[in-house]
């Protein structure tokens, strides 16, 4: 039986379309999804909302928005109104959490700093819009390999830094365990996201090395690699937030999987190296 708990982020399985998805985790018995913009813009948003409905799946999060980082100018304007319309996209599916990747250095540029202050000027545009939708925009800080090109926020404590200013039932923070838990401050990182309620998402896999050659592709499953899910686990639910958790996996082999397969050891692996750690309601 799948954990009432345990979420799988669509892109775990990335080759499936969205009628395979929810066919797959409905069989196998999950209670909620983590949708992907692309596979629901494939086949028009009221329509995927129809489907999810039917399955009586709960969506946990919508991934991603985000990436706005760039100078002012055209392309900045795109990726703010990008943003509000991934906004109403997540509302359309009662869906509370909108996970950003905020984007890493533009062309040209070797400004970290000026490079988060723009994810603030942008968050401080969509407030408005994600209090209006019910949608928190969720700051994802990725592992600092990526900072240039995929997420200049790499610590907790810098997201937590960046959504100080903003209502926390607007802009939150993703707590994923691939990205943070290297962090000799992570713990007290998460108690301090717990008193200021901003933990808006919690994900798991597992990091070990050598990593893949695109280091993009390094999630594994719980268990398969170094991180230590249960002081992770017992520090996220010591704050007191309750919410789906998701299992997110970005992994060729993984990929090229039988879909029933990777979400049945998904479940397995949860049950052993994550739930264990949380208490029983």
């Amino acid at each position: 039986m799948v954990s009432p708990m345990l979420s799988m982020n669509q892109a775990t399985i990335k080759h499936a379309d969205l009628r395979q998805t929810l066919d797959t985790l409905t069989q196998t018995g999950y209670h909620s999804v983590g949708l992907w913009r692309e596979p629901v813009e494939a086949i028009g948003v009221p329509e995927a909302v129809r489907m999810v409905s039917d399955s009586g799946l709960c969506v946990s999060s919508m991934c991603r928005g985000g990436f706005f980082t760039m100078p002012e100018g055209p392309e900045r304007r795109a990726a703010i109104d990008d943003n509000r319309r991934l906004i109403e996209e997540t509302s359309a599916f009662g869906c509370t959490v909108l996970v950003l990747v905020v984007g890493g250095l533009p062309q040209g540029s070797k400004d970290l700093a000026e490079a988060r202050s723009r994810v603030a000027e942008a968050l401080a545009e969509l407030e408005a819009d994600a209090l209006a939708a019910g949608v928190t925009l969720a700051i994802e800080p990725l592992h600092p390999m990526y900072c240039t090109d995929r997420a200049c926020v790499s610590t907790l404590d810098e997201a937590l830094d960046i959504a100080a200013p903003f209502n926390p039932k607007a802009v939150g923070v993703v707590v994923d365990t691939f990205h943070v838990f290297w962090d000799p401050n992570v713990l007290r990182s998460i108690a301090r996201a717990g008193r200021e309620g901003r933990i808006a998402a919690y994900q798991v896999c597992d990091y070990r090395t050598p990593l893949e050659a695109d280091p993009l592709l390094s999630r594994h499953y719980p268990g398969e690699g170094v991180i230590d899910f249960k002081a992770l686990t017992q520090a996220v639910a010591a704050t007191g937030w309750h919410g789906d958790i998701e299992c997110e996996i970005f992994n060729r082999a993984v990929w090229d999987t039988p879909f029933d397969e990777v979400s049945r050891h998904v479940a397995d692996a949860f049950d052993k190296y994550v739930a264990p750690y949380w208490p029983a309601e």
